[in-house]
């Protein structure tokens, strides 16, 4: 599921709950308290999703997060339950959780698998039944939430607000190896440039830059350079302009003194790290005013917004990228192009 379609189908939940928090690209915890009937709520929530954006999704319902997550696995194999499986019922959830392995339950490493497992323990039902100390012991704290949260205590807060991104990166595989700094520093100004429109959609400014790159790590029989350099920005900043001189900077730091050995880089990216809402943008002393920054980078993001990705880009990522990577065989867009809609007549 690509974004815009995961943004749909979040759309769709709103008209079901007003509460949603949305977890990953494909799963969110919806709060259904006050609904009389939650199954038929949850049916028809589920077929309004299949009718409005098309593809199907399952519902677990519980009385706690992990429970929920049981609940849904549940409902994915095993097709009587028509995609909605509610376990509040404890008769219900004595009747499943035996049948759920203990290494399927959401929070359970490996490692932590293999250690219940020595003990005896091998399924949902067993680990709800361990006692709280000893889930402690074997686990640390984050052990024994697992346990409550089995047995129907809910530990894990519902957020209804997106939690604050700490960093952020823009990596991309080169469709031909780079070897001239050129053609890797245009390809670095576009992952910097991409990076800073996300920072300004998010409202967020970067306190420091990382710019990386390297060769083909499975290509022995090339020379092999990995390089990476990171830059503090001062004043904190998302001006693209900003963030493309100081991904120069580090790129011309970490670039390879031996070129004559002849590396091509495959990869390459930028790391945003530090980072604050502009509104919380410490100052500094000598911050000189730029008042036309702001404005410039407004009119760049709605050219682009308007006209396609791309449509305005600075000199500095070129014309020809011939670092771009190849999508020869890529499926249509059809959610997010126009052009790639097939035509009837």
């Amino acid at each position: 599921m690509n974004g815009d379609v995961s943004a749909r189908v979040v759309t769709v939940y709103e008209d079901f709950t007003p509460s949603v928090e949305i977890y990953s690209i494909d799963e969110a915890f919806l709060y259904f308290q006050g609904v009389r009937d939650r199954t038929e709520h949850a049916r028809e929530m589920r077929a309004a999703v299949l009718r409005r954006v098309g593809i199907p999704v399952r519902v677990g319902i519980a009385s706690s997060k992990t429970l929920a997550k049981c609940a849904n696995e549940i409902a994915k194999k095993n097709p009587i339950f028509g995609g909605v499986l509610d376990m509040m019922d404890e008769t219900l959830a004595n009747w499943l959780l035996p049948k759920v392995p203990v290494g399927d339950i959401w929070g359970i490493r490996r490692q932590t698998e293999k250690k219940l497992q020595k003990l005896g323990i091998a399924t949902a039902a067993e680990l709800r039944d361990m006692p709280l100390r000893q889930a402690r012991k074997v686990g640390t704290v984050v052990l024994e939430r697992i346990v409550c949260e089995l047995q129907g205590e809910a530990c894990l807060s519902f957020d209804e607000v997106e939690p604050q991104r700490k960093g952020m990166a823009v990596t991309r595989s080169a469709g031909t190896p780079m070897t001239e700094f050129d053609t890797l520093f245009e390809a670095i100004s576009a992952h910097a440039t991409r990076a800073a429109e996300k920072l300004r959609k998010h409202g967020l400014v970067a306190g420091t830059l990382t710019v990386f790159f390297h060769t083909n790590r499975h290509r022995q029989d090339r020379p092999q350079y990995s390089g990476s350099r990171t830059a503090l920005l001062m004043p904190m900043t998302c001006d693209t302009f900003d963030l493309v001189e100081a991904a120069r900077r580090c790129a011309k730091a970490a670039w390879p003194k031996d070129t004559g050995k002849g590396y091509g880089f495959t990869t390459a990216g930028v790391m945003l790290d530090d980072l604050l809402p502009i509104e919380d943008r410490p100052r500094t002393l000598f911050e000189a005013p730029r008042p036309r920054s702001a404005a410039l980078m407004s009119a760049l993001d709605e050219v682009n917004d308007r006209f396609g990705k791309k449509t305005m880009v600075l000199a500095s990522e070129g014309v020809e990228r011939k670092w771009k990577l190849r999508s020869d065989h890529r499926s249509p867009r059809y959610t997010t192009r126009l052009s790639d809609l097939p035509v009837v007549r």
